[in-house]
């Protein structure tokens, strides 16, 4: 097996051994391959948009209809993923960036043409629907792909209707274009003088690396040079985010929502209460948040913390190499609360072309999970021998894993989880792999590393997260209640929230206020509460593996073979998580508390 290091300079990919490559030759032997899919594709298009007008004739031809849509998307797909994941290879071959370029405009060709399907069922009356099931027994295949549409009969328009909404949702998207035009192009950023005395920008890219310098002063001007600039554009970013909820608050009236929040939660048969679920257990839970805050500041020795002060390293930065040999080991041993069948197929799958390895000239940067149904998913890595490789050694196969088991057991139309779902899985390895190493590591700072580490993953998705899911509900509530959205309101409400969910410990330096300009999940209304919902899912999944055993391990397993066959709340329950209460996020939140309490003993030494 060869090495897997971090070169100074980088390899060709020709000079990349074979064994640390992924092997897209188990999608298409060839291009010519990839071709001949193509020529087929687009034949089958044209046959697709001939169905249109014929769903409600009889069960026969909804059940013709619905399978070729899934031919078409499953064949469009793989052209797509080979296409897309062969420029990521190396992106300064043309040659695989046209063939992507192709294969997404034939995407859009075939979305288009089954655009008719969604508005013909609805218009099929349920009694008839249901006699359709009886006289067709193969179109229970497609039962809960049929109820997804059908469940939002009330809040769906007429064709002609509907029509009109679209055009406008093309206009009131543009606002979130606007935002990343002015946010990522226009906006410019002082200087500041770095600890090594070099003038350096602080660009958004810069930003976190600066934000954890040892030294403060170069904190706090950073701090403040960023805020500098969204204060100079202040009015026109709260205008465009303002307009960015009027948008989502006309799409909620004209569908018959009562609010923009049950609206958007709709989409994925999410309940409310979820979304209150999650924002109360965290607010009862908040002392704990406070308490890890007083333990930044006693750990930093400042007299008094700042908001430049969150993302600085309590932990001084330990030495910690690790290959891609001795990492895979590691998280194979690390995951073996999941079973044998899990930790063997994984570690086939490591072997024997999933993963992508090796970091090489033009290859896209970064780490994913995709692939296609089919055949088996793959896994992108650029490795550099360091302790965050191998955790996303492990985040990454928890997704690959996820579409192994969903794809081995559903057919196609429900081989995707649900996004509501997506980071479950991944965080549910991470989770497990530091449980082991803890378990494990004998260097006492090594492991308060580990244990800041998860602190910090707490902070950063379960807290701040949910702090974004009220500001965000809090701003659409003040719109639909006729409150105009000012720079004043949405700085004050922001501000407070940040003194909720610090505490009396923190100081709220008056650059806070303006944080919430600068992030662009709010232009993708009430999408950031998942990373919370996830993430409280995956620790609680984790604890119960880690303290039950077998039966946990059972009903994960089943969780990770439903797919998308069930809506993701009732998916989640096959793991033993029923996020319609709030235990999961407070079963969560008691691991945040039992690890300040275990970081604390150490700081008491």
């Amino acid at each position: 097996m060869s090495e897997a290091k971090a070169p100074s300079a980088l390899p060709n990919r020709a000079d990349v051994p074979d064994e640390l490559k992924w092997r897209l030759e188990h999608i298409y032997g060839s291009d010519h391959d990839w071709e001949a899919d193509m020529s087929l594709s687009s034949a089958e298009i044209p046959k697709l948009a001939a169905m249109a007008g014929t769903l409600g004739s009889s069960a026969a031809n909804l059940y013709k209809a619905l399978s070729l849509r899934d031919s078409v998307a499953h064949r469009i797909e793989r052209l797509y993923v080979y296409s897309r994941m062969r420029r990521d290879e190396d992106n300064a071959n043309p040659k695989y960036q046209a063939m992507s370029d192709r294969a997404a405009s034939l995407a859009v060709q075939a979305q288009a043409a089954a655009s008719f399907i969604a508005p013909e069922v609805l218009s099929i009356a349920p009694e008839v629907l249901d006699r359709f099931f009886s006289d067709m027994p193969e179109l229970d295949l497609y039962r809960h792909f049929l109820d997804d549409i059908t469940r939002r009969r009330a809040h769906t328009l007429s064709v002609a209707e509907e029509r009109i909404v679209a055009q406008a949702a093309e206009v009131g998207q543009s606002v979130g274009a606007v935002f990343t035009m002015l946010n990522n192009a226009d906006i410019k950023f002082p200087s500041i003088i770095d600890e090594h005395g070099n003038t350096v920008e602080v660009t958004k890219g810069r930003y976190l690396s600066l934000m954890e310098s040892r030294d403060r002063r170069v904190r706090k001007e950073a701090f403040e040079a960023l805020y500098s600039s969204y204060r100079s554009l202040i009015n026109t970013i709260a205008a465009t985010y303002s307009a960015s909820v009027k948008h989502d608050t006309f799409n909620a009236r004209v569908h018959s929502y009562p609010d923009s929040v049950t609206s958007s939660l709709d989409q994925f048969n999410i309940p409310v209460a979820v979304y209150d679920n999650l924002v109360e257990a965290i607010r009862r839970r908040m002392p704990s948040m406070h308490r890890y805050v007083a333990l930044r500041k006693r750990a930093l020795g400042v007299d008094e913390l700042h908001m430049y002060d969150v993302y600085t390293p309590i932990v001084p930065a330990v030495e910690w190499k690790v290959s891609y040999e001795e990492a895979r080991s590691v998280v194979i041993r690390g995951l073996s609360p999941l079973g044998s069948d899990y930790v063997d197929i994984m570690a086939k799958g490591m072997e024997d072309g999933w993963v992508d390895v090796v970091e090489s000239r033009g290859k896209t940067a970064g780490a994913y999970s995709w692939g296609v149904y089919g055949t088996h998913p793959y896994v992108l890595l650029n490795w550099n021998d360091t302790l965050d490789n191998m955790f996303t050694l492990a985040h990454e196969m928890g997704h690959a894993m996820h579409s192994h088991y969903s794809w081995s057991t559903q057919p196609y139309v429900y081989g995707e989880y649900p996004i509501f779902l997506a980071e479950v899985a991944s965080t549910v390895n991470e989770v497990l792999l530091l449980k082991y190493l803890l378990g494990v590591v004998d260097d006492p700072m090594r492991k308060l590393y580990l244990l800041n580490h998860f602190l910090e993953s707490f902070r950063g998705t379960m807290f701040r997260q949910t702090m974004f899911a009220e500001f965000e509900r809090n701003a659409h509530k003040m719109h639909e209640e006729g409150q105009a959205l000012t720079p004043q309101v949405l700085g004050e409400m922001y501000r407070s929230l940040n003194g909720d969910y610090f505490g009396p410990e923190m100081v709220l330096d008056d650059e806070i206020a303006l944080e919430w300009a600068r992030i662009p999940h709010f232009y993708t209304a009430f999408y950031v509460y998942q990373y919370a919902t996830g993430f409280a899912s995956a620790v609680a999944i984790a604890d119960a593996l880690l303290t039950e055993g077998e039966p946990a391990r059972q009903r994960y397993i089943e969780f990770l073979k439903g797919g998308g066959s069930a809506y993701p709340l009732d998916l989640l329950k096959k793991a033993g998580v029923d996020m319609t209460t709030a235990d999961p996020v407070l079963r969560a939140l008691g691991v945040f508390e039992s690890t300040v309490e275990e970081m604390e003993s150490f700081f008491n030494r």
